[in-house]
């Protein structure tokens, strides 16, 4: 009996949308870790510094919402980049309790060097669907955050 509870149990964690994604979430940063862990940063420290040269002059907590991450996390992540040279950060001009958040040349040459790197593991993990499959898969996810956003808003 504890076995039939077992596969059941199973069954639903693999259909579970959180699960899967999460797992696949695992996988693809892993892959992309492989690529890139020559040039002393993880996927997490990319994502950062990625939107902080599309967007620079915003302060940390925007960044932390275009990234998905929590304050303290990406308090972390901008620490380490800091340390690193990536980014600089400057007291904010309206709140001097924020900083705002700039990349360095070197990080600029950095951005410039992974993002095809990026580009290119996207490209091998998305080989296993047809474009019109990846247009709806990315639609899809869209709508799901999306969705998982306002139904996080406090009402």
């Amino acid at each position: 009996m504890a076995n039939k509870e077992n596969e059941r149990a199973d069954y639903e964690l693999e259909r579970s949308v959180g699960f899967m994604m999460g797992m696949v979430y695992r996988k693809m940063s892993a892959f992309f870790l492989n690529r890139i862990k020559a040039f002393g940063v993880t996927p997490e420290q990319w994502s950062v510094l990625f939107q902080i040269d599309r967007h620079e002059g915003r302060i940390q907590k925007e960044i932390a919402d275009m990234v998905g991450k929590d304050k303290p996390t990406t308090t972390r992540i901008l620490d380490l980049l800091e340390a690193k040279g990536l980014v600089r950060k400057q007291v904010g001009e309206s709140d001097k309790r924020s900083f705002q958040l700039y990349i360095t040349e070197e990080g600029r040459k950095l951005v410039r060097h992974l993002t095809p790197i990026e580009q290119q593991v996207a490209g091998e993990v998305m080989q296993c669907m047809s474009s019109e499959e990846a247009d709806t898969f990315m639609l899809l996810l869209k709508r799901l955050d999306a969705h998982v956003e306002q139904t996080l808003k406090p009402e």
